[in-house]
């Protein structure tokens, strides 16, 4: 139910609310009223009897005791009807009360589940969007890293200078740049990935961030993160990853 019903709805049914309170309020001030007016009237009766107390006779005195007693029955009545509309004007409150609650907690609940299928559709759409993107982006990010290796290769062996580049891919080109040499690999898990890109280092990521080439020209990882590796900058000279490190020591 759109807002607008429920409001429309609960609007109407206090319609009649405000003229019924000022009828039982209106009520209540005249049984406030008729009590006042009766406790003049034993004030009156008490006075007569205690100052003719000595020369009435007893069945005047009986007849005054009789009308002060039947004042207070209707003083005692008169407060119980004032309670009775009073406890009626408090169950019609209470009653409208509960009800916008109930339609509140309603309202809420059509509410959040608008919003749940707003979110799936919306996260279903960016999974759309993401994989029609991300196909000719990857490409060219796949060309830019052929093109880099075969560059070495043709140069000079892994002997040569260190082998270094950053992947700054044009999926986040419009994140402000920040140095990436201290990226973990559980950082990327959460980035968009195709499932046919080529693998590196120890961690079996994609590539990502400064990354480095061993120097042994059978290594068949080849590219590594910094991070992974225990770098930050660039080393001199020769430079092996673990594996090929061991594998060295041990000839």
């Amino acid at each position: 139910m759109a807002a607008g019903m429920y409001l429309e709805h609960y609007l109407d049914s206090i319609e009649n609310l405000p003229f019924e309170l000022q009828r039982n309020f209106q009520l209540m001030r005249d049984l406030d009223q008729r009590t006042e007016d009766l406790k003049g009237q034993i004030d009156s009766l008490a006075r007569e009897y205690t100052t003719n107390a000595r020369t009435l006779s007893p069945e005047q005195k009986l007849s005054l005791l009789r009308q002060i007693q039947q004042s207070y029955g209707k003083c005692k009545e008169f407060g119980d009807d004032k309670v009775q509309l009073a406890m009626q004007t408090y169950e019609m409150v209470d009653k409208h009360i509960r009800r916008l609650d109930t339609d509140l907690a309603r309202f809420e609940a059509d509410l959040k589940e608008k919003q749940i299928e707003s979110t799936d559709y919306d996260s279903t759409s960016s999974k759309g969007n993401k994989s029609e993107l991300r196909g000719p982006k990857e490409k060219k990010v796949a060309r830019t890293r052929s093109k880099v290796k075969n560059s070495d290769d043709d140069s000079s062996p892994k002997s040569a200078q260190k082998k270094v580049k950053l992947m700054q891919t044009t999926e986040f080109a419009t994140v402000p740049a920040v140095t990436f040499g201290n990226v973990h690999p559980s950082d990327v898990l959460d980035m968009p990935v195709d499932p046919n890109e080529p693998t590196y280092c120890l961690c079996h990521q994609v590539s990502y961030g400064e990354m480095i080439g061993c120097d042994n020209t059978d290594c068949s990882i080849e590219w590594f993160h910094f991070a992974c590796v225990g770098l930050t900058t660039k080393p001199r000279g020769k430079w092996y990853c673990p594996r090929c490190s061991q594998e060295r020591k041990k000839k």
